[in-house]
């Protein structure tokens, strides 16, 4: 078969959406201390490798194979390892879905940076995805319940979810909070100052990155001219409006804007316009994405008050702009796009669909996330030593580190040699007894004082 521009136009989607888990890793990376950036830009690395090979053994298969467990998952065999699907043009789609698979898995690292030993996530990564990530992506987009097909899609209607909302976003931030509640908080956290982001050029880099790919994520779907134009607009303008509405929470609640601020309250429009990309108009993402941005500021300020260590936020922004994108589409679905929400006279029917939607998505993630995260702890552990924390995670996990900063130029780190003076040169005076003394909390640049 010759290749098309709709062809074409999958492909360069797909490359999008696969560099936004990089740009991830840079976005992360800046966002946790010096001393534990290379660690969280390798969860997202070792992200890319398993999940790719899962997807294409056995996890595309179950996200659109035939029905298993009455629609909770599709089979493994049908296309495992792509082999029905060889030479076929359903191999861009494969490789378009495994993009999102990947970075689903990705997002969820961000909750536990400086904290979690290696080993223990990439074990974690790939059951995950088979057992949370392809079922629930079969659930909402392969036939399963949530689809017109499935039971629950049968009785109540089929769930809108373009582009992620509930598959990636909500799926990400309860799995989450799941694994912050099973491998606690860091030490110091709310105290040390040195938790702050140590890299905030970084993140703004990557947070530009991942704007560029959500193009490629949001877009690469679209079924017309008309849908991918109304899409790119609303991609546009939702991250636009959630990062005034950041910035503006920021100012009255903190007194000033902050560049965090901006690229995390861009992040949160973009989770937020998501699942509702092509179903509403400009004028209404400008409104989703503003409101999206003040919830999600919010939300980020409460972990503190909560006593959740969220590290860099992954609850705040994805589950909460998930969760806001998603049941919106209650009220504000064009009708000219399908069913019709409550401000278009469709009635209270799409946002009983949405929200229903919403709640099977949490309990399935979050029971099942909990499952596999306990046997991981109990088994191998989640929790790196509370000495290898204070000596840093870069250091103990990987015995390498991204900043010579103890005059060896060479890249070359062995634990035991170097602990001490990672230490003295990361680690505040008092930091080791849990508090520094007469600093503020840590608040990731954007808790109120």
């Amino acid at each position: 078969m010759e290749i098309t521009a709709g062809h074409v136009w999958t492909i360069v989607a797909a490359a999008m959406v696969f560099f936004m888990t990089p740009g991830l890793a840079l976005f992360y990376g800046g966002m946790t201390r010096a001393k534990g950036v290379l660690n969280m830009m390798m969860m997202s690395f070792i992200a890319i490798g398993f999940v790719s090979v899962v997807w294409v053994l056995w996890g595309y298969s179950m996200s659109g194979g035939d029905p298993l467990l009455g629609g909770i998952t599709g089979s493994p065999v049908p296309s495992f390892a792509l082999g029905s699907i060889m030479g076929t043009e359903d191999l861009l789609g494969a490789a378009y879905g495994g993009t999102f698979a990947i970075i689903t898995v990705a997002l969820i690292s961000g909750a536990i940076a400086d904290r979690a030993k290696f080993g223990a996530w990439a074990l974690f990564v790939p059951v995950w995805a088979t057992l949370v990530y392809a079922p629930l992506a079969y659930m909402v987009w392969g036939g399963g319940l949530l689809t017109e097909d499935g039971a629950i899609g049968a009785a109540l209607g089929e769930a809108i979810d373009f582009a992620g909302g509930l598959v990636v976003h909500i799926n990400a931030g309860v799995a989450a909070l799941i694994l912050i509640s099973i491998v606690g908080a860091r030490k110091g956290f709310g105290q040390d100052p040195s938790q702050r982001p140590h890299n905030l050029p970084l993140v703004m880099l990557g947070a530009a990155i991942l704007w560029f790919g959500w193009f490629g994520f949001n877009a690469g779907a679209a079924g017309t001219a008309e849908q991918g134009g109304l899409i790119w607009i609303n991609t546009l303008v939702a991250p636009s409006a959630a990062m005034l509405g950041w910035l503006f929470t920021e100012r009255i609640r903190d007194g000033h804007p902050t560049s965090l601020g901006a690229a995390s309250g861009a992040v949160a429009g973009l989770v937020a316009i998501t699942p509702a990309c092509a179903n509403v108009s400009p004028v209404w993402a400008i409104v989703l994405g503003f409101v999206a941005g003040i919830a999600s500021a919010l939300a980020v300020g409460l972990k503190y008050r909560m006593k959740m260590d969220d590290s860099l936020d992954v609850i705040g922004v994805h589950l909460v702009s998930g969760v806001v994108g998603t049941v919106a589409l209650g009220f504000v679905a064009l009708p000219s796009e399908g069913t019709a929400g409550l401000f278009y006279g469709g009635g209270f029917g799409l946002l009983l669909t949405q929200v229903v939607a919403v709640v099977v998505s949490v309990a399935y993630c979050a029971v099942l996330t909990f499952v596999i995260a306990f046997v991981i702890d109990k088994t191998v552990g989640f929790r790196i030593t509370e000495r290898e924390e204070i000596d840093g995670i870069d250091i103990t996990q990987h015995a390498e580190t991204g900043y010579s900063l103890s005059g060896d130029a060479t890249g070359s780190f062995t634990p035991g040699r170097h602990a001490a003076a990672e230490t003295a040169a990361f680690v505040p005076a008092g930091a080791e007894a849990g508090s520094a003394a007469g600093a503020e909390p840590a608040r990731s640049e954007r808790v109120p004082g």
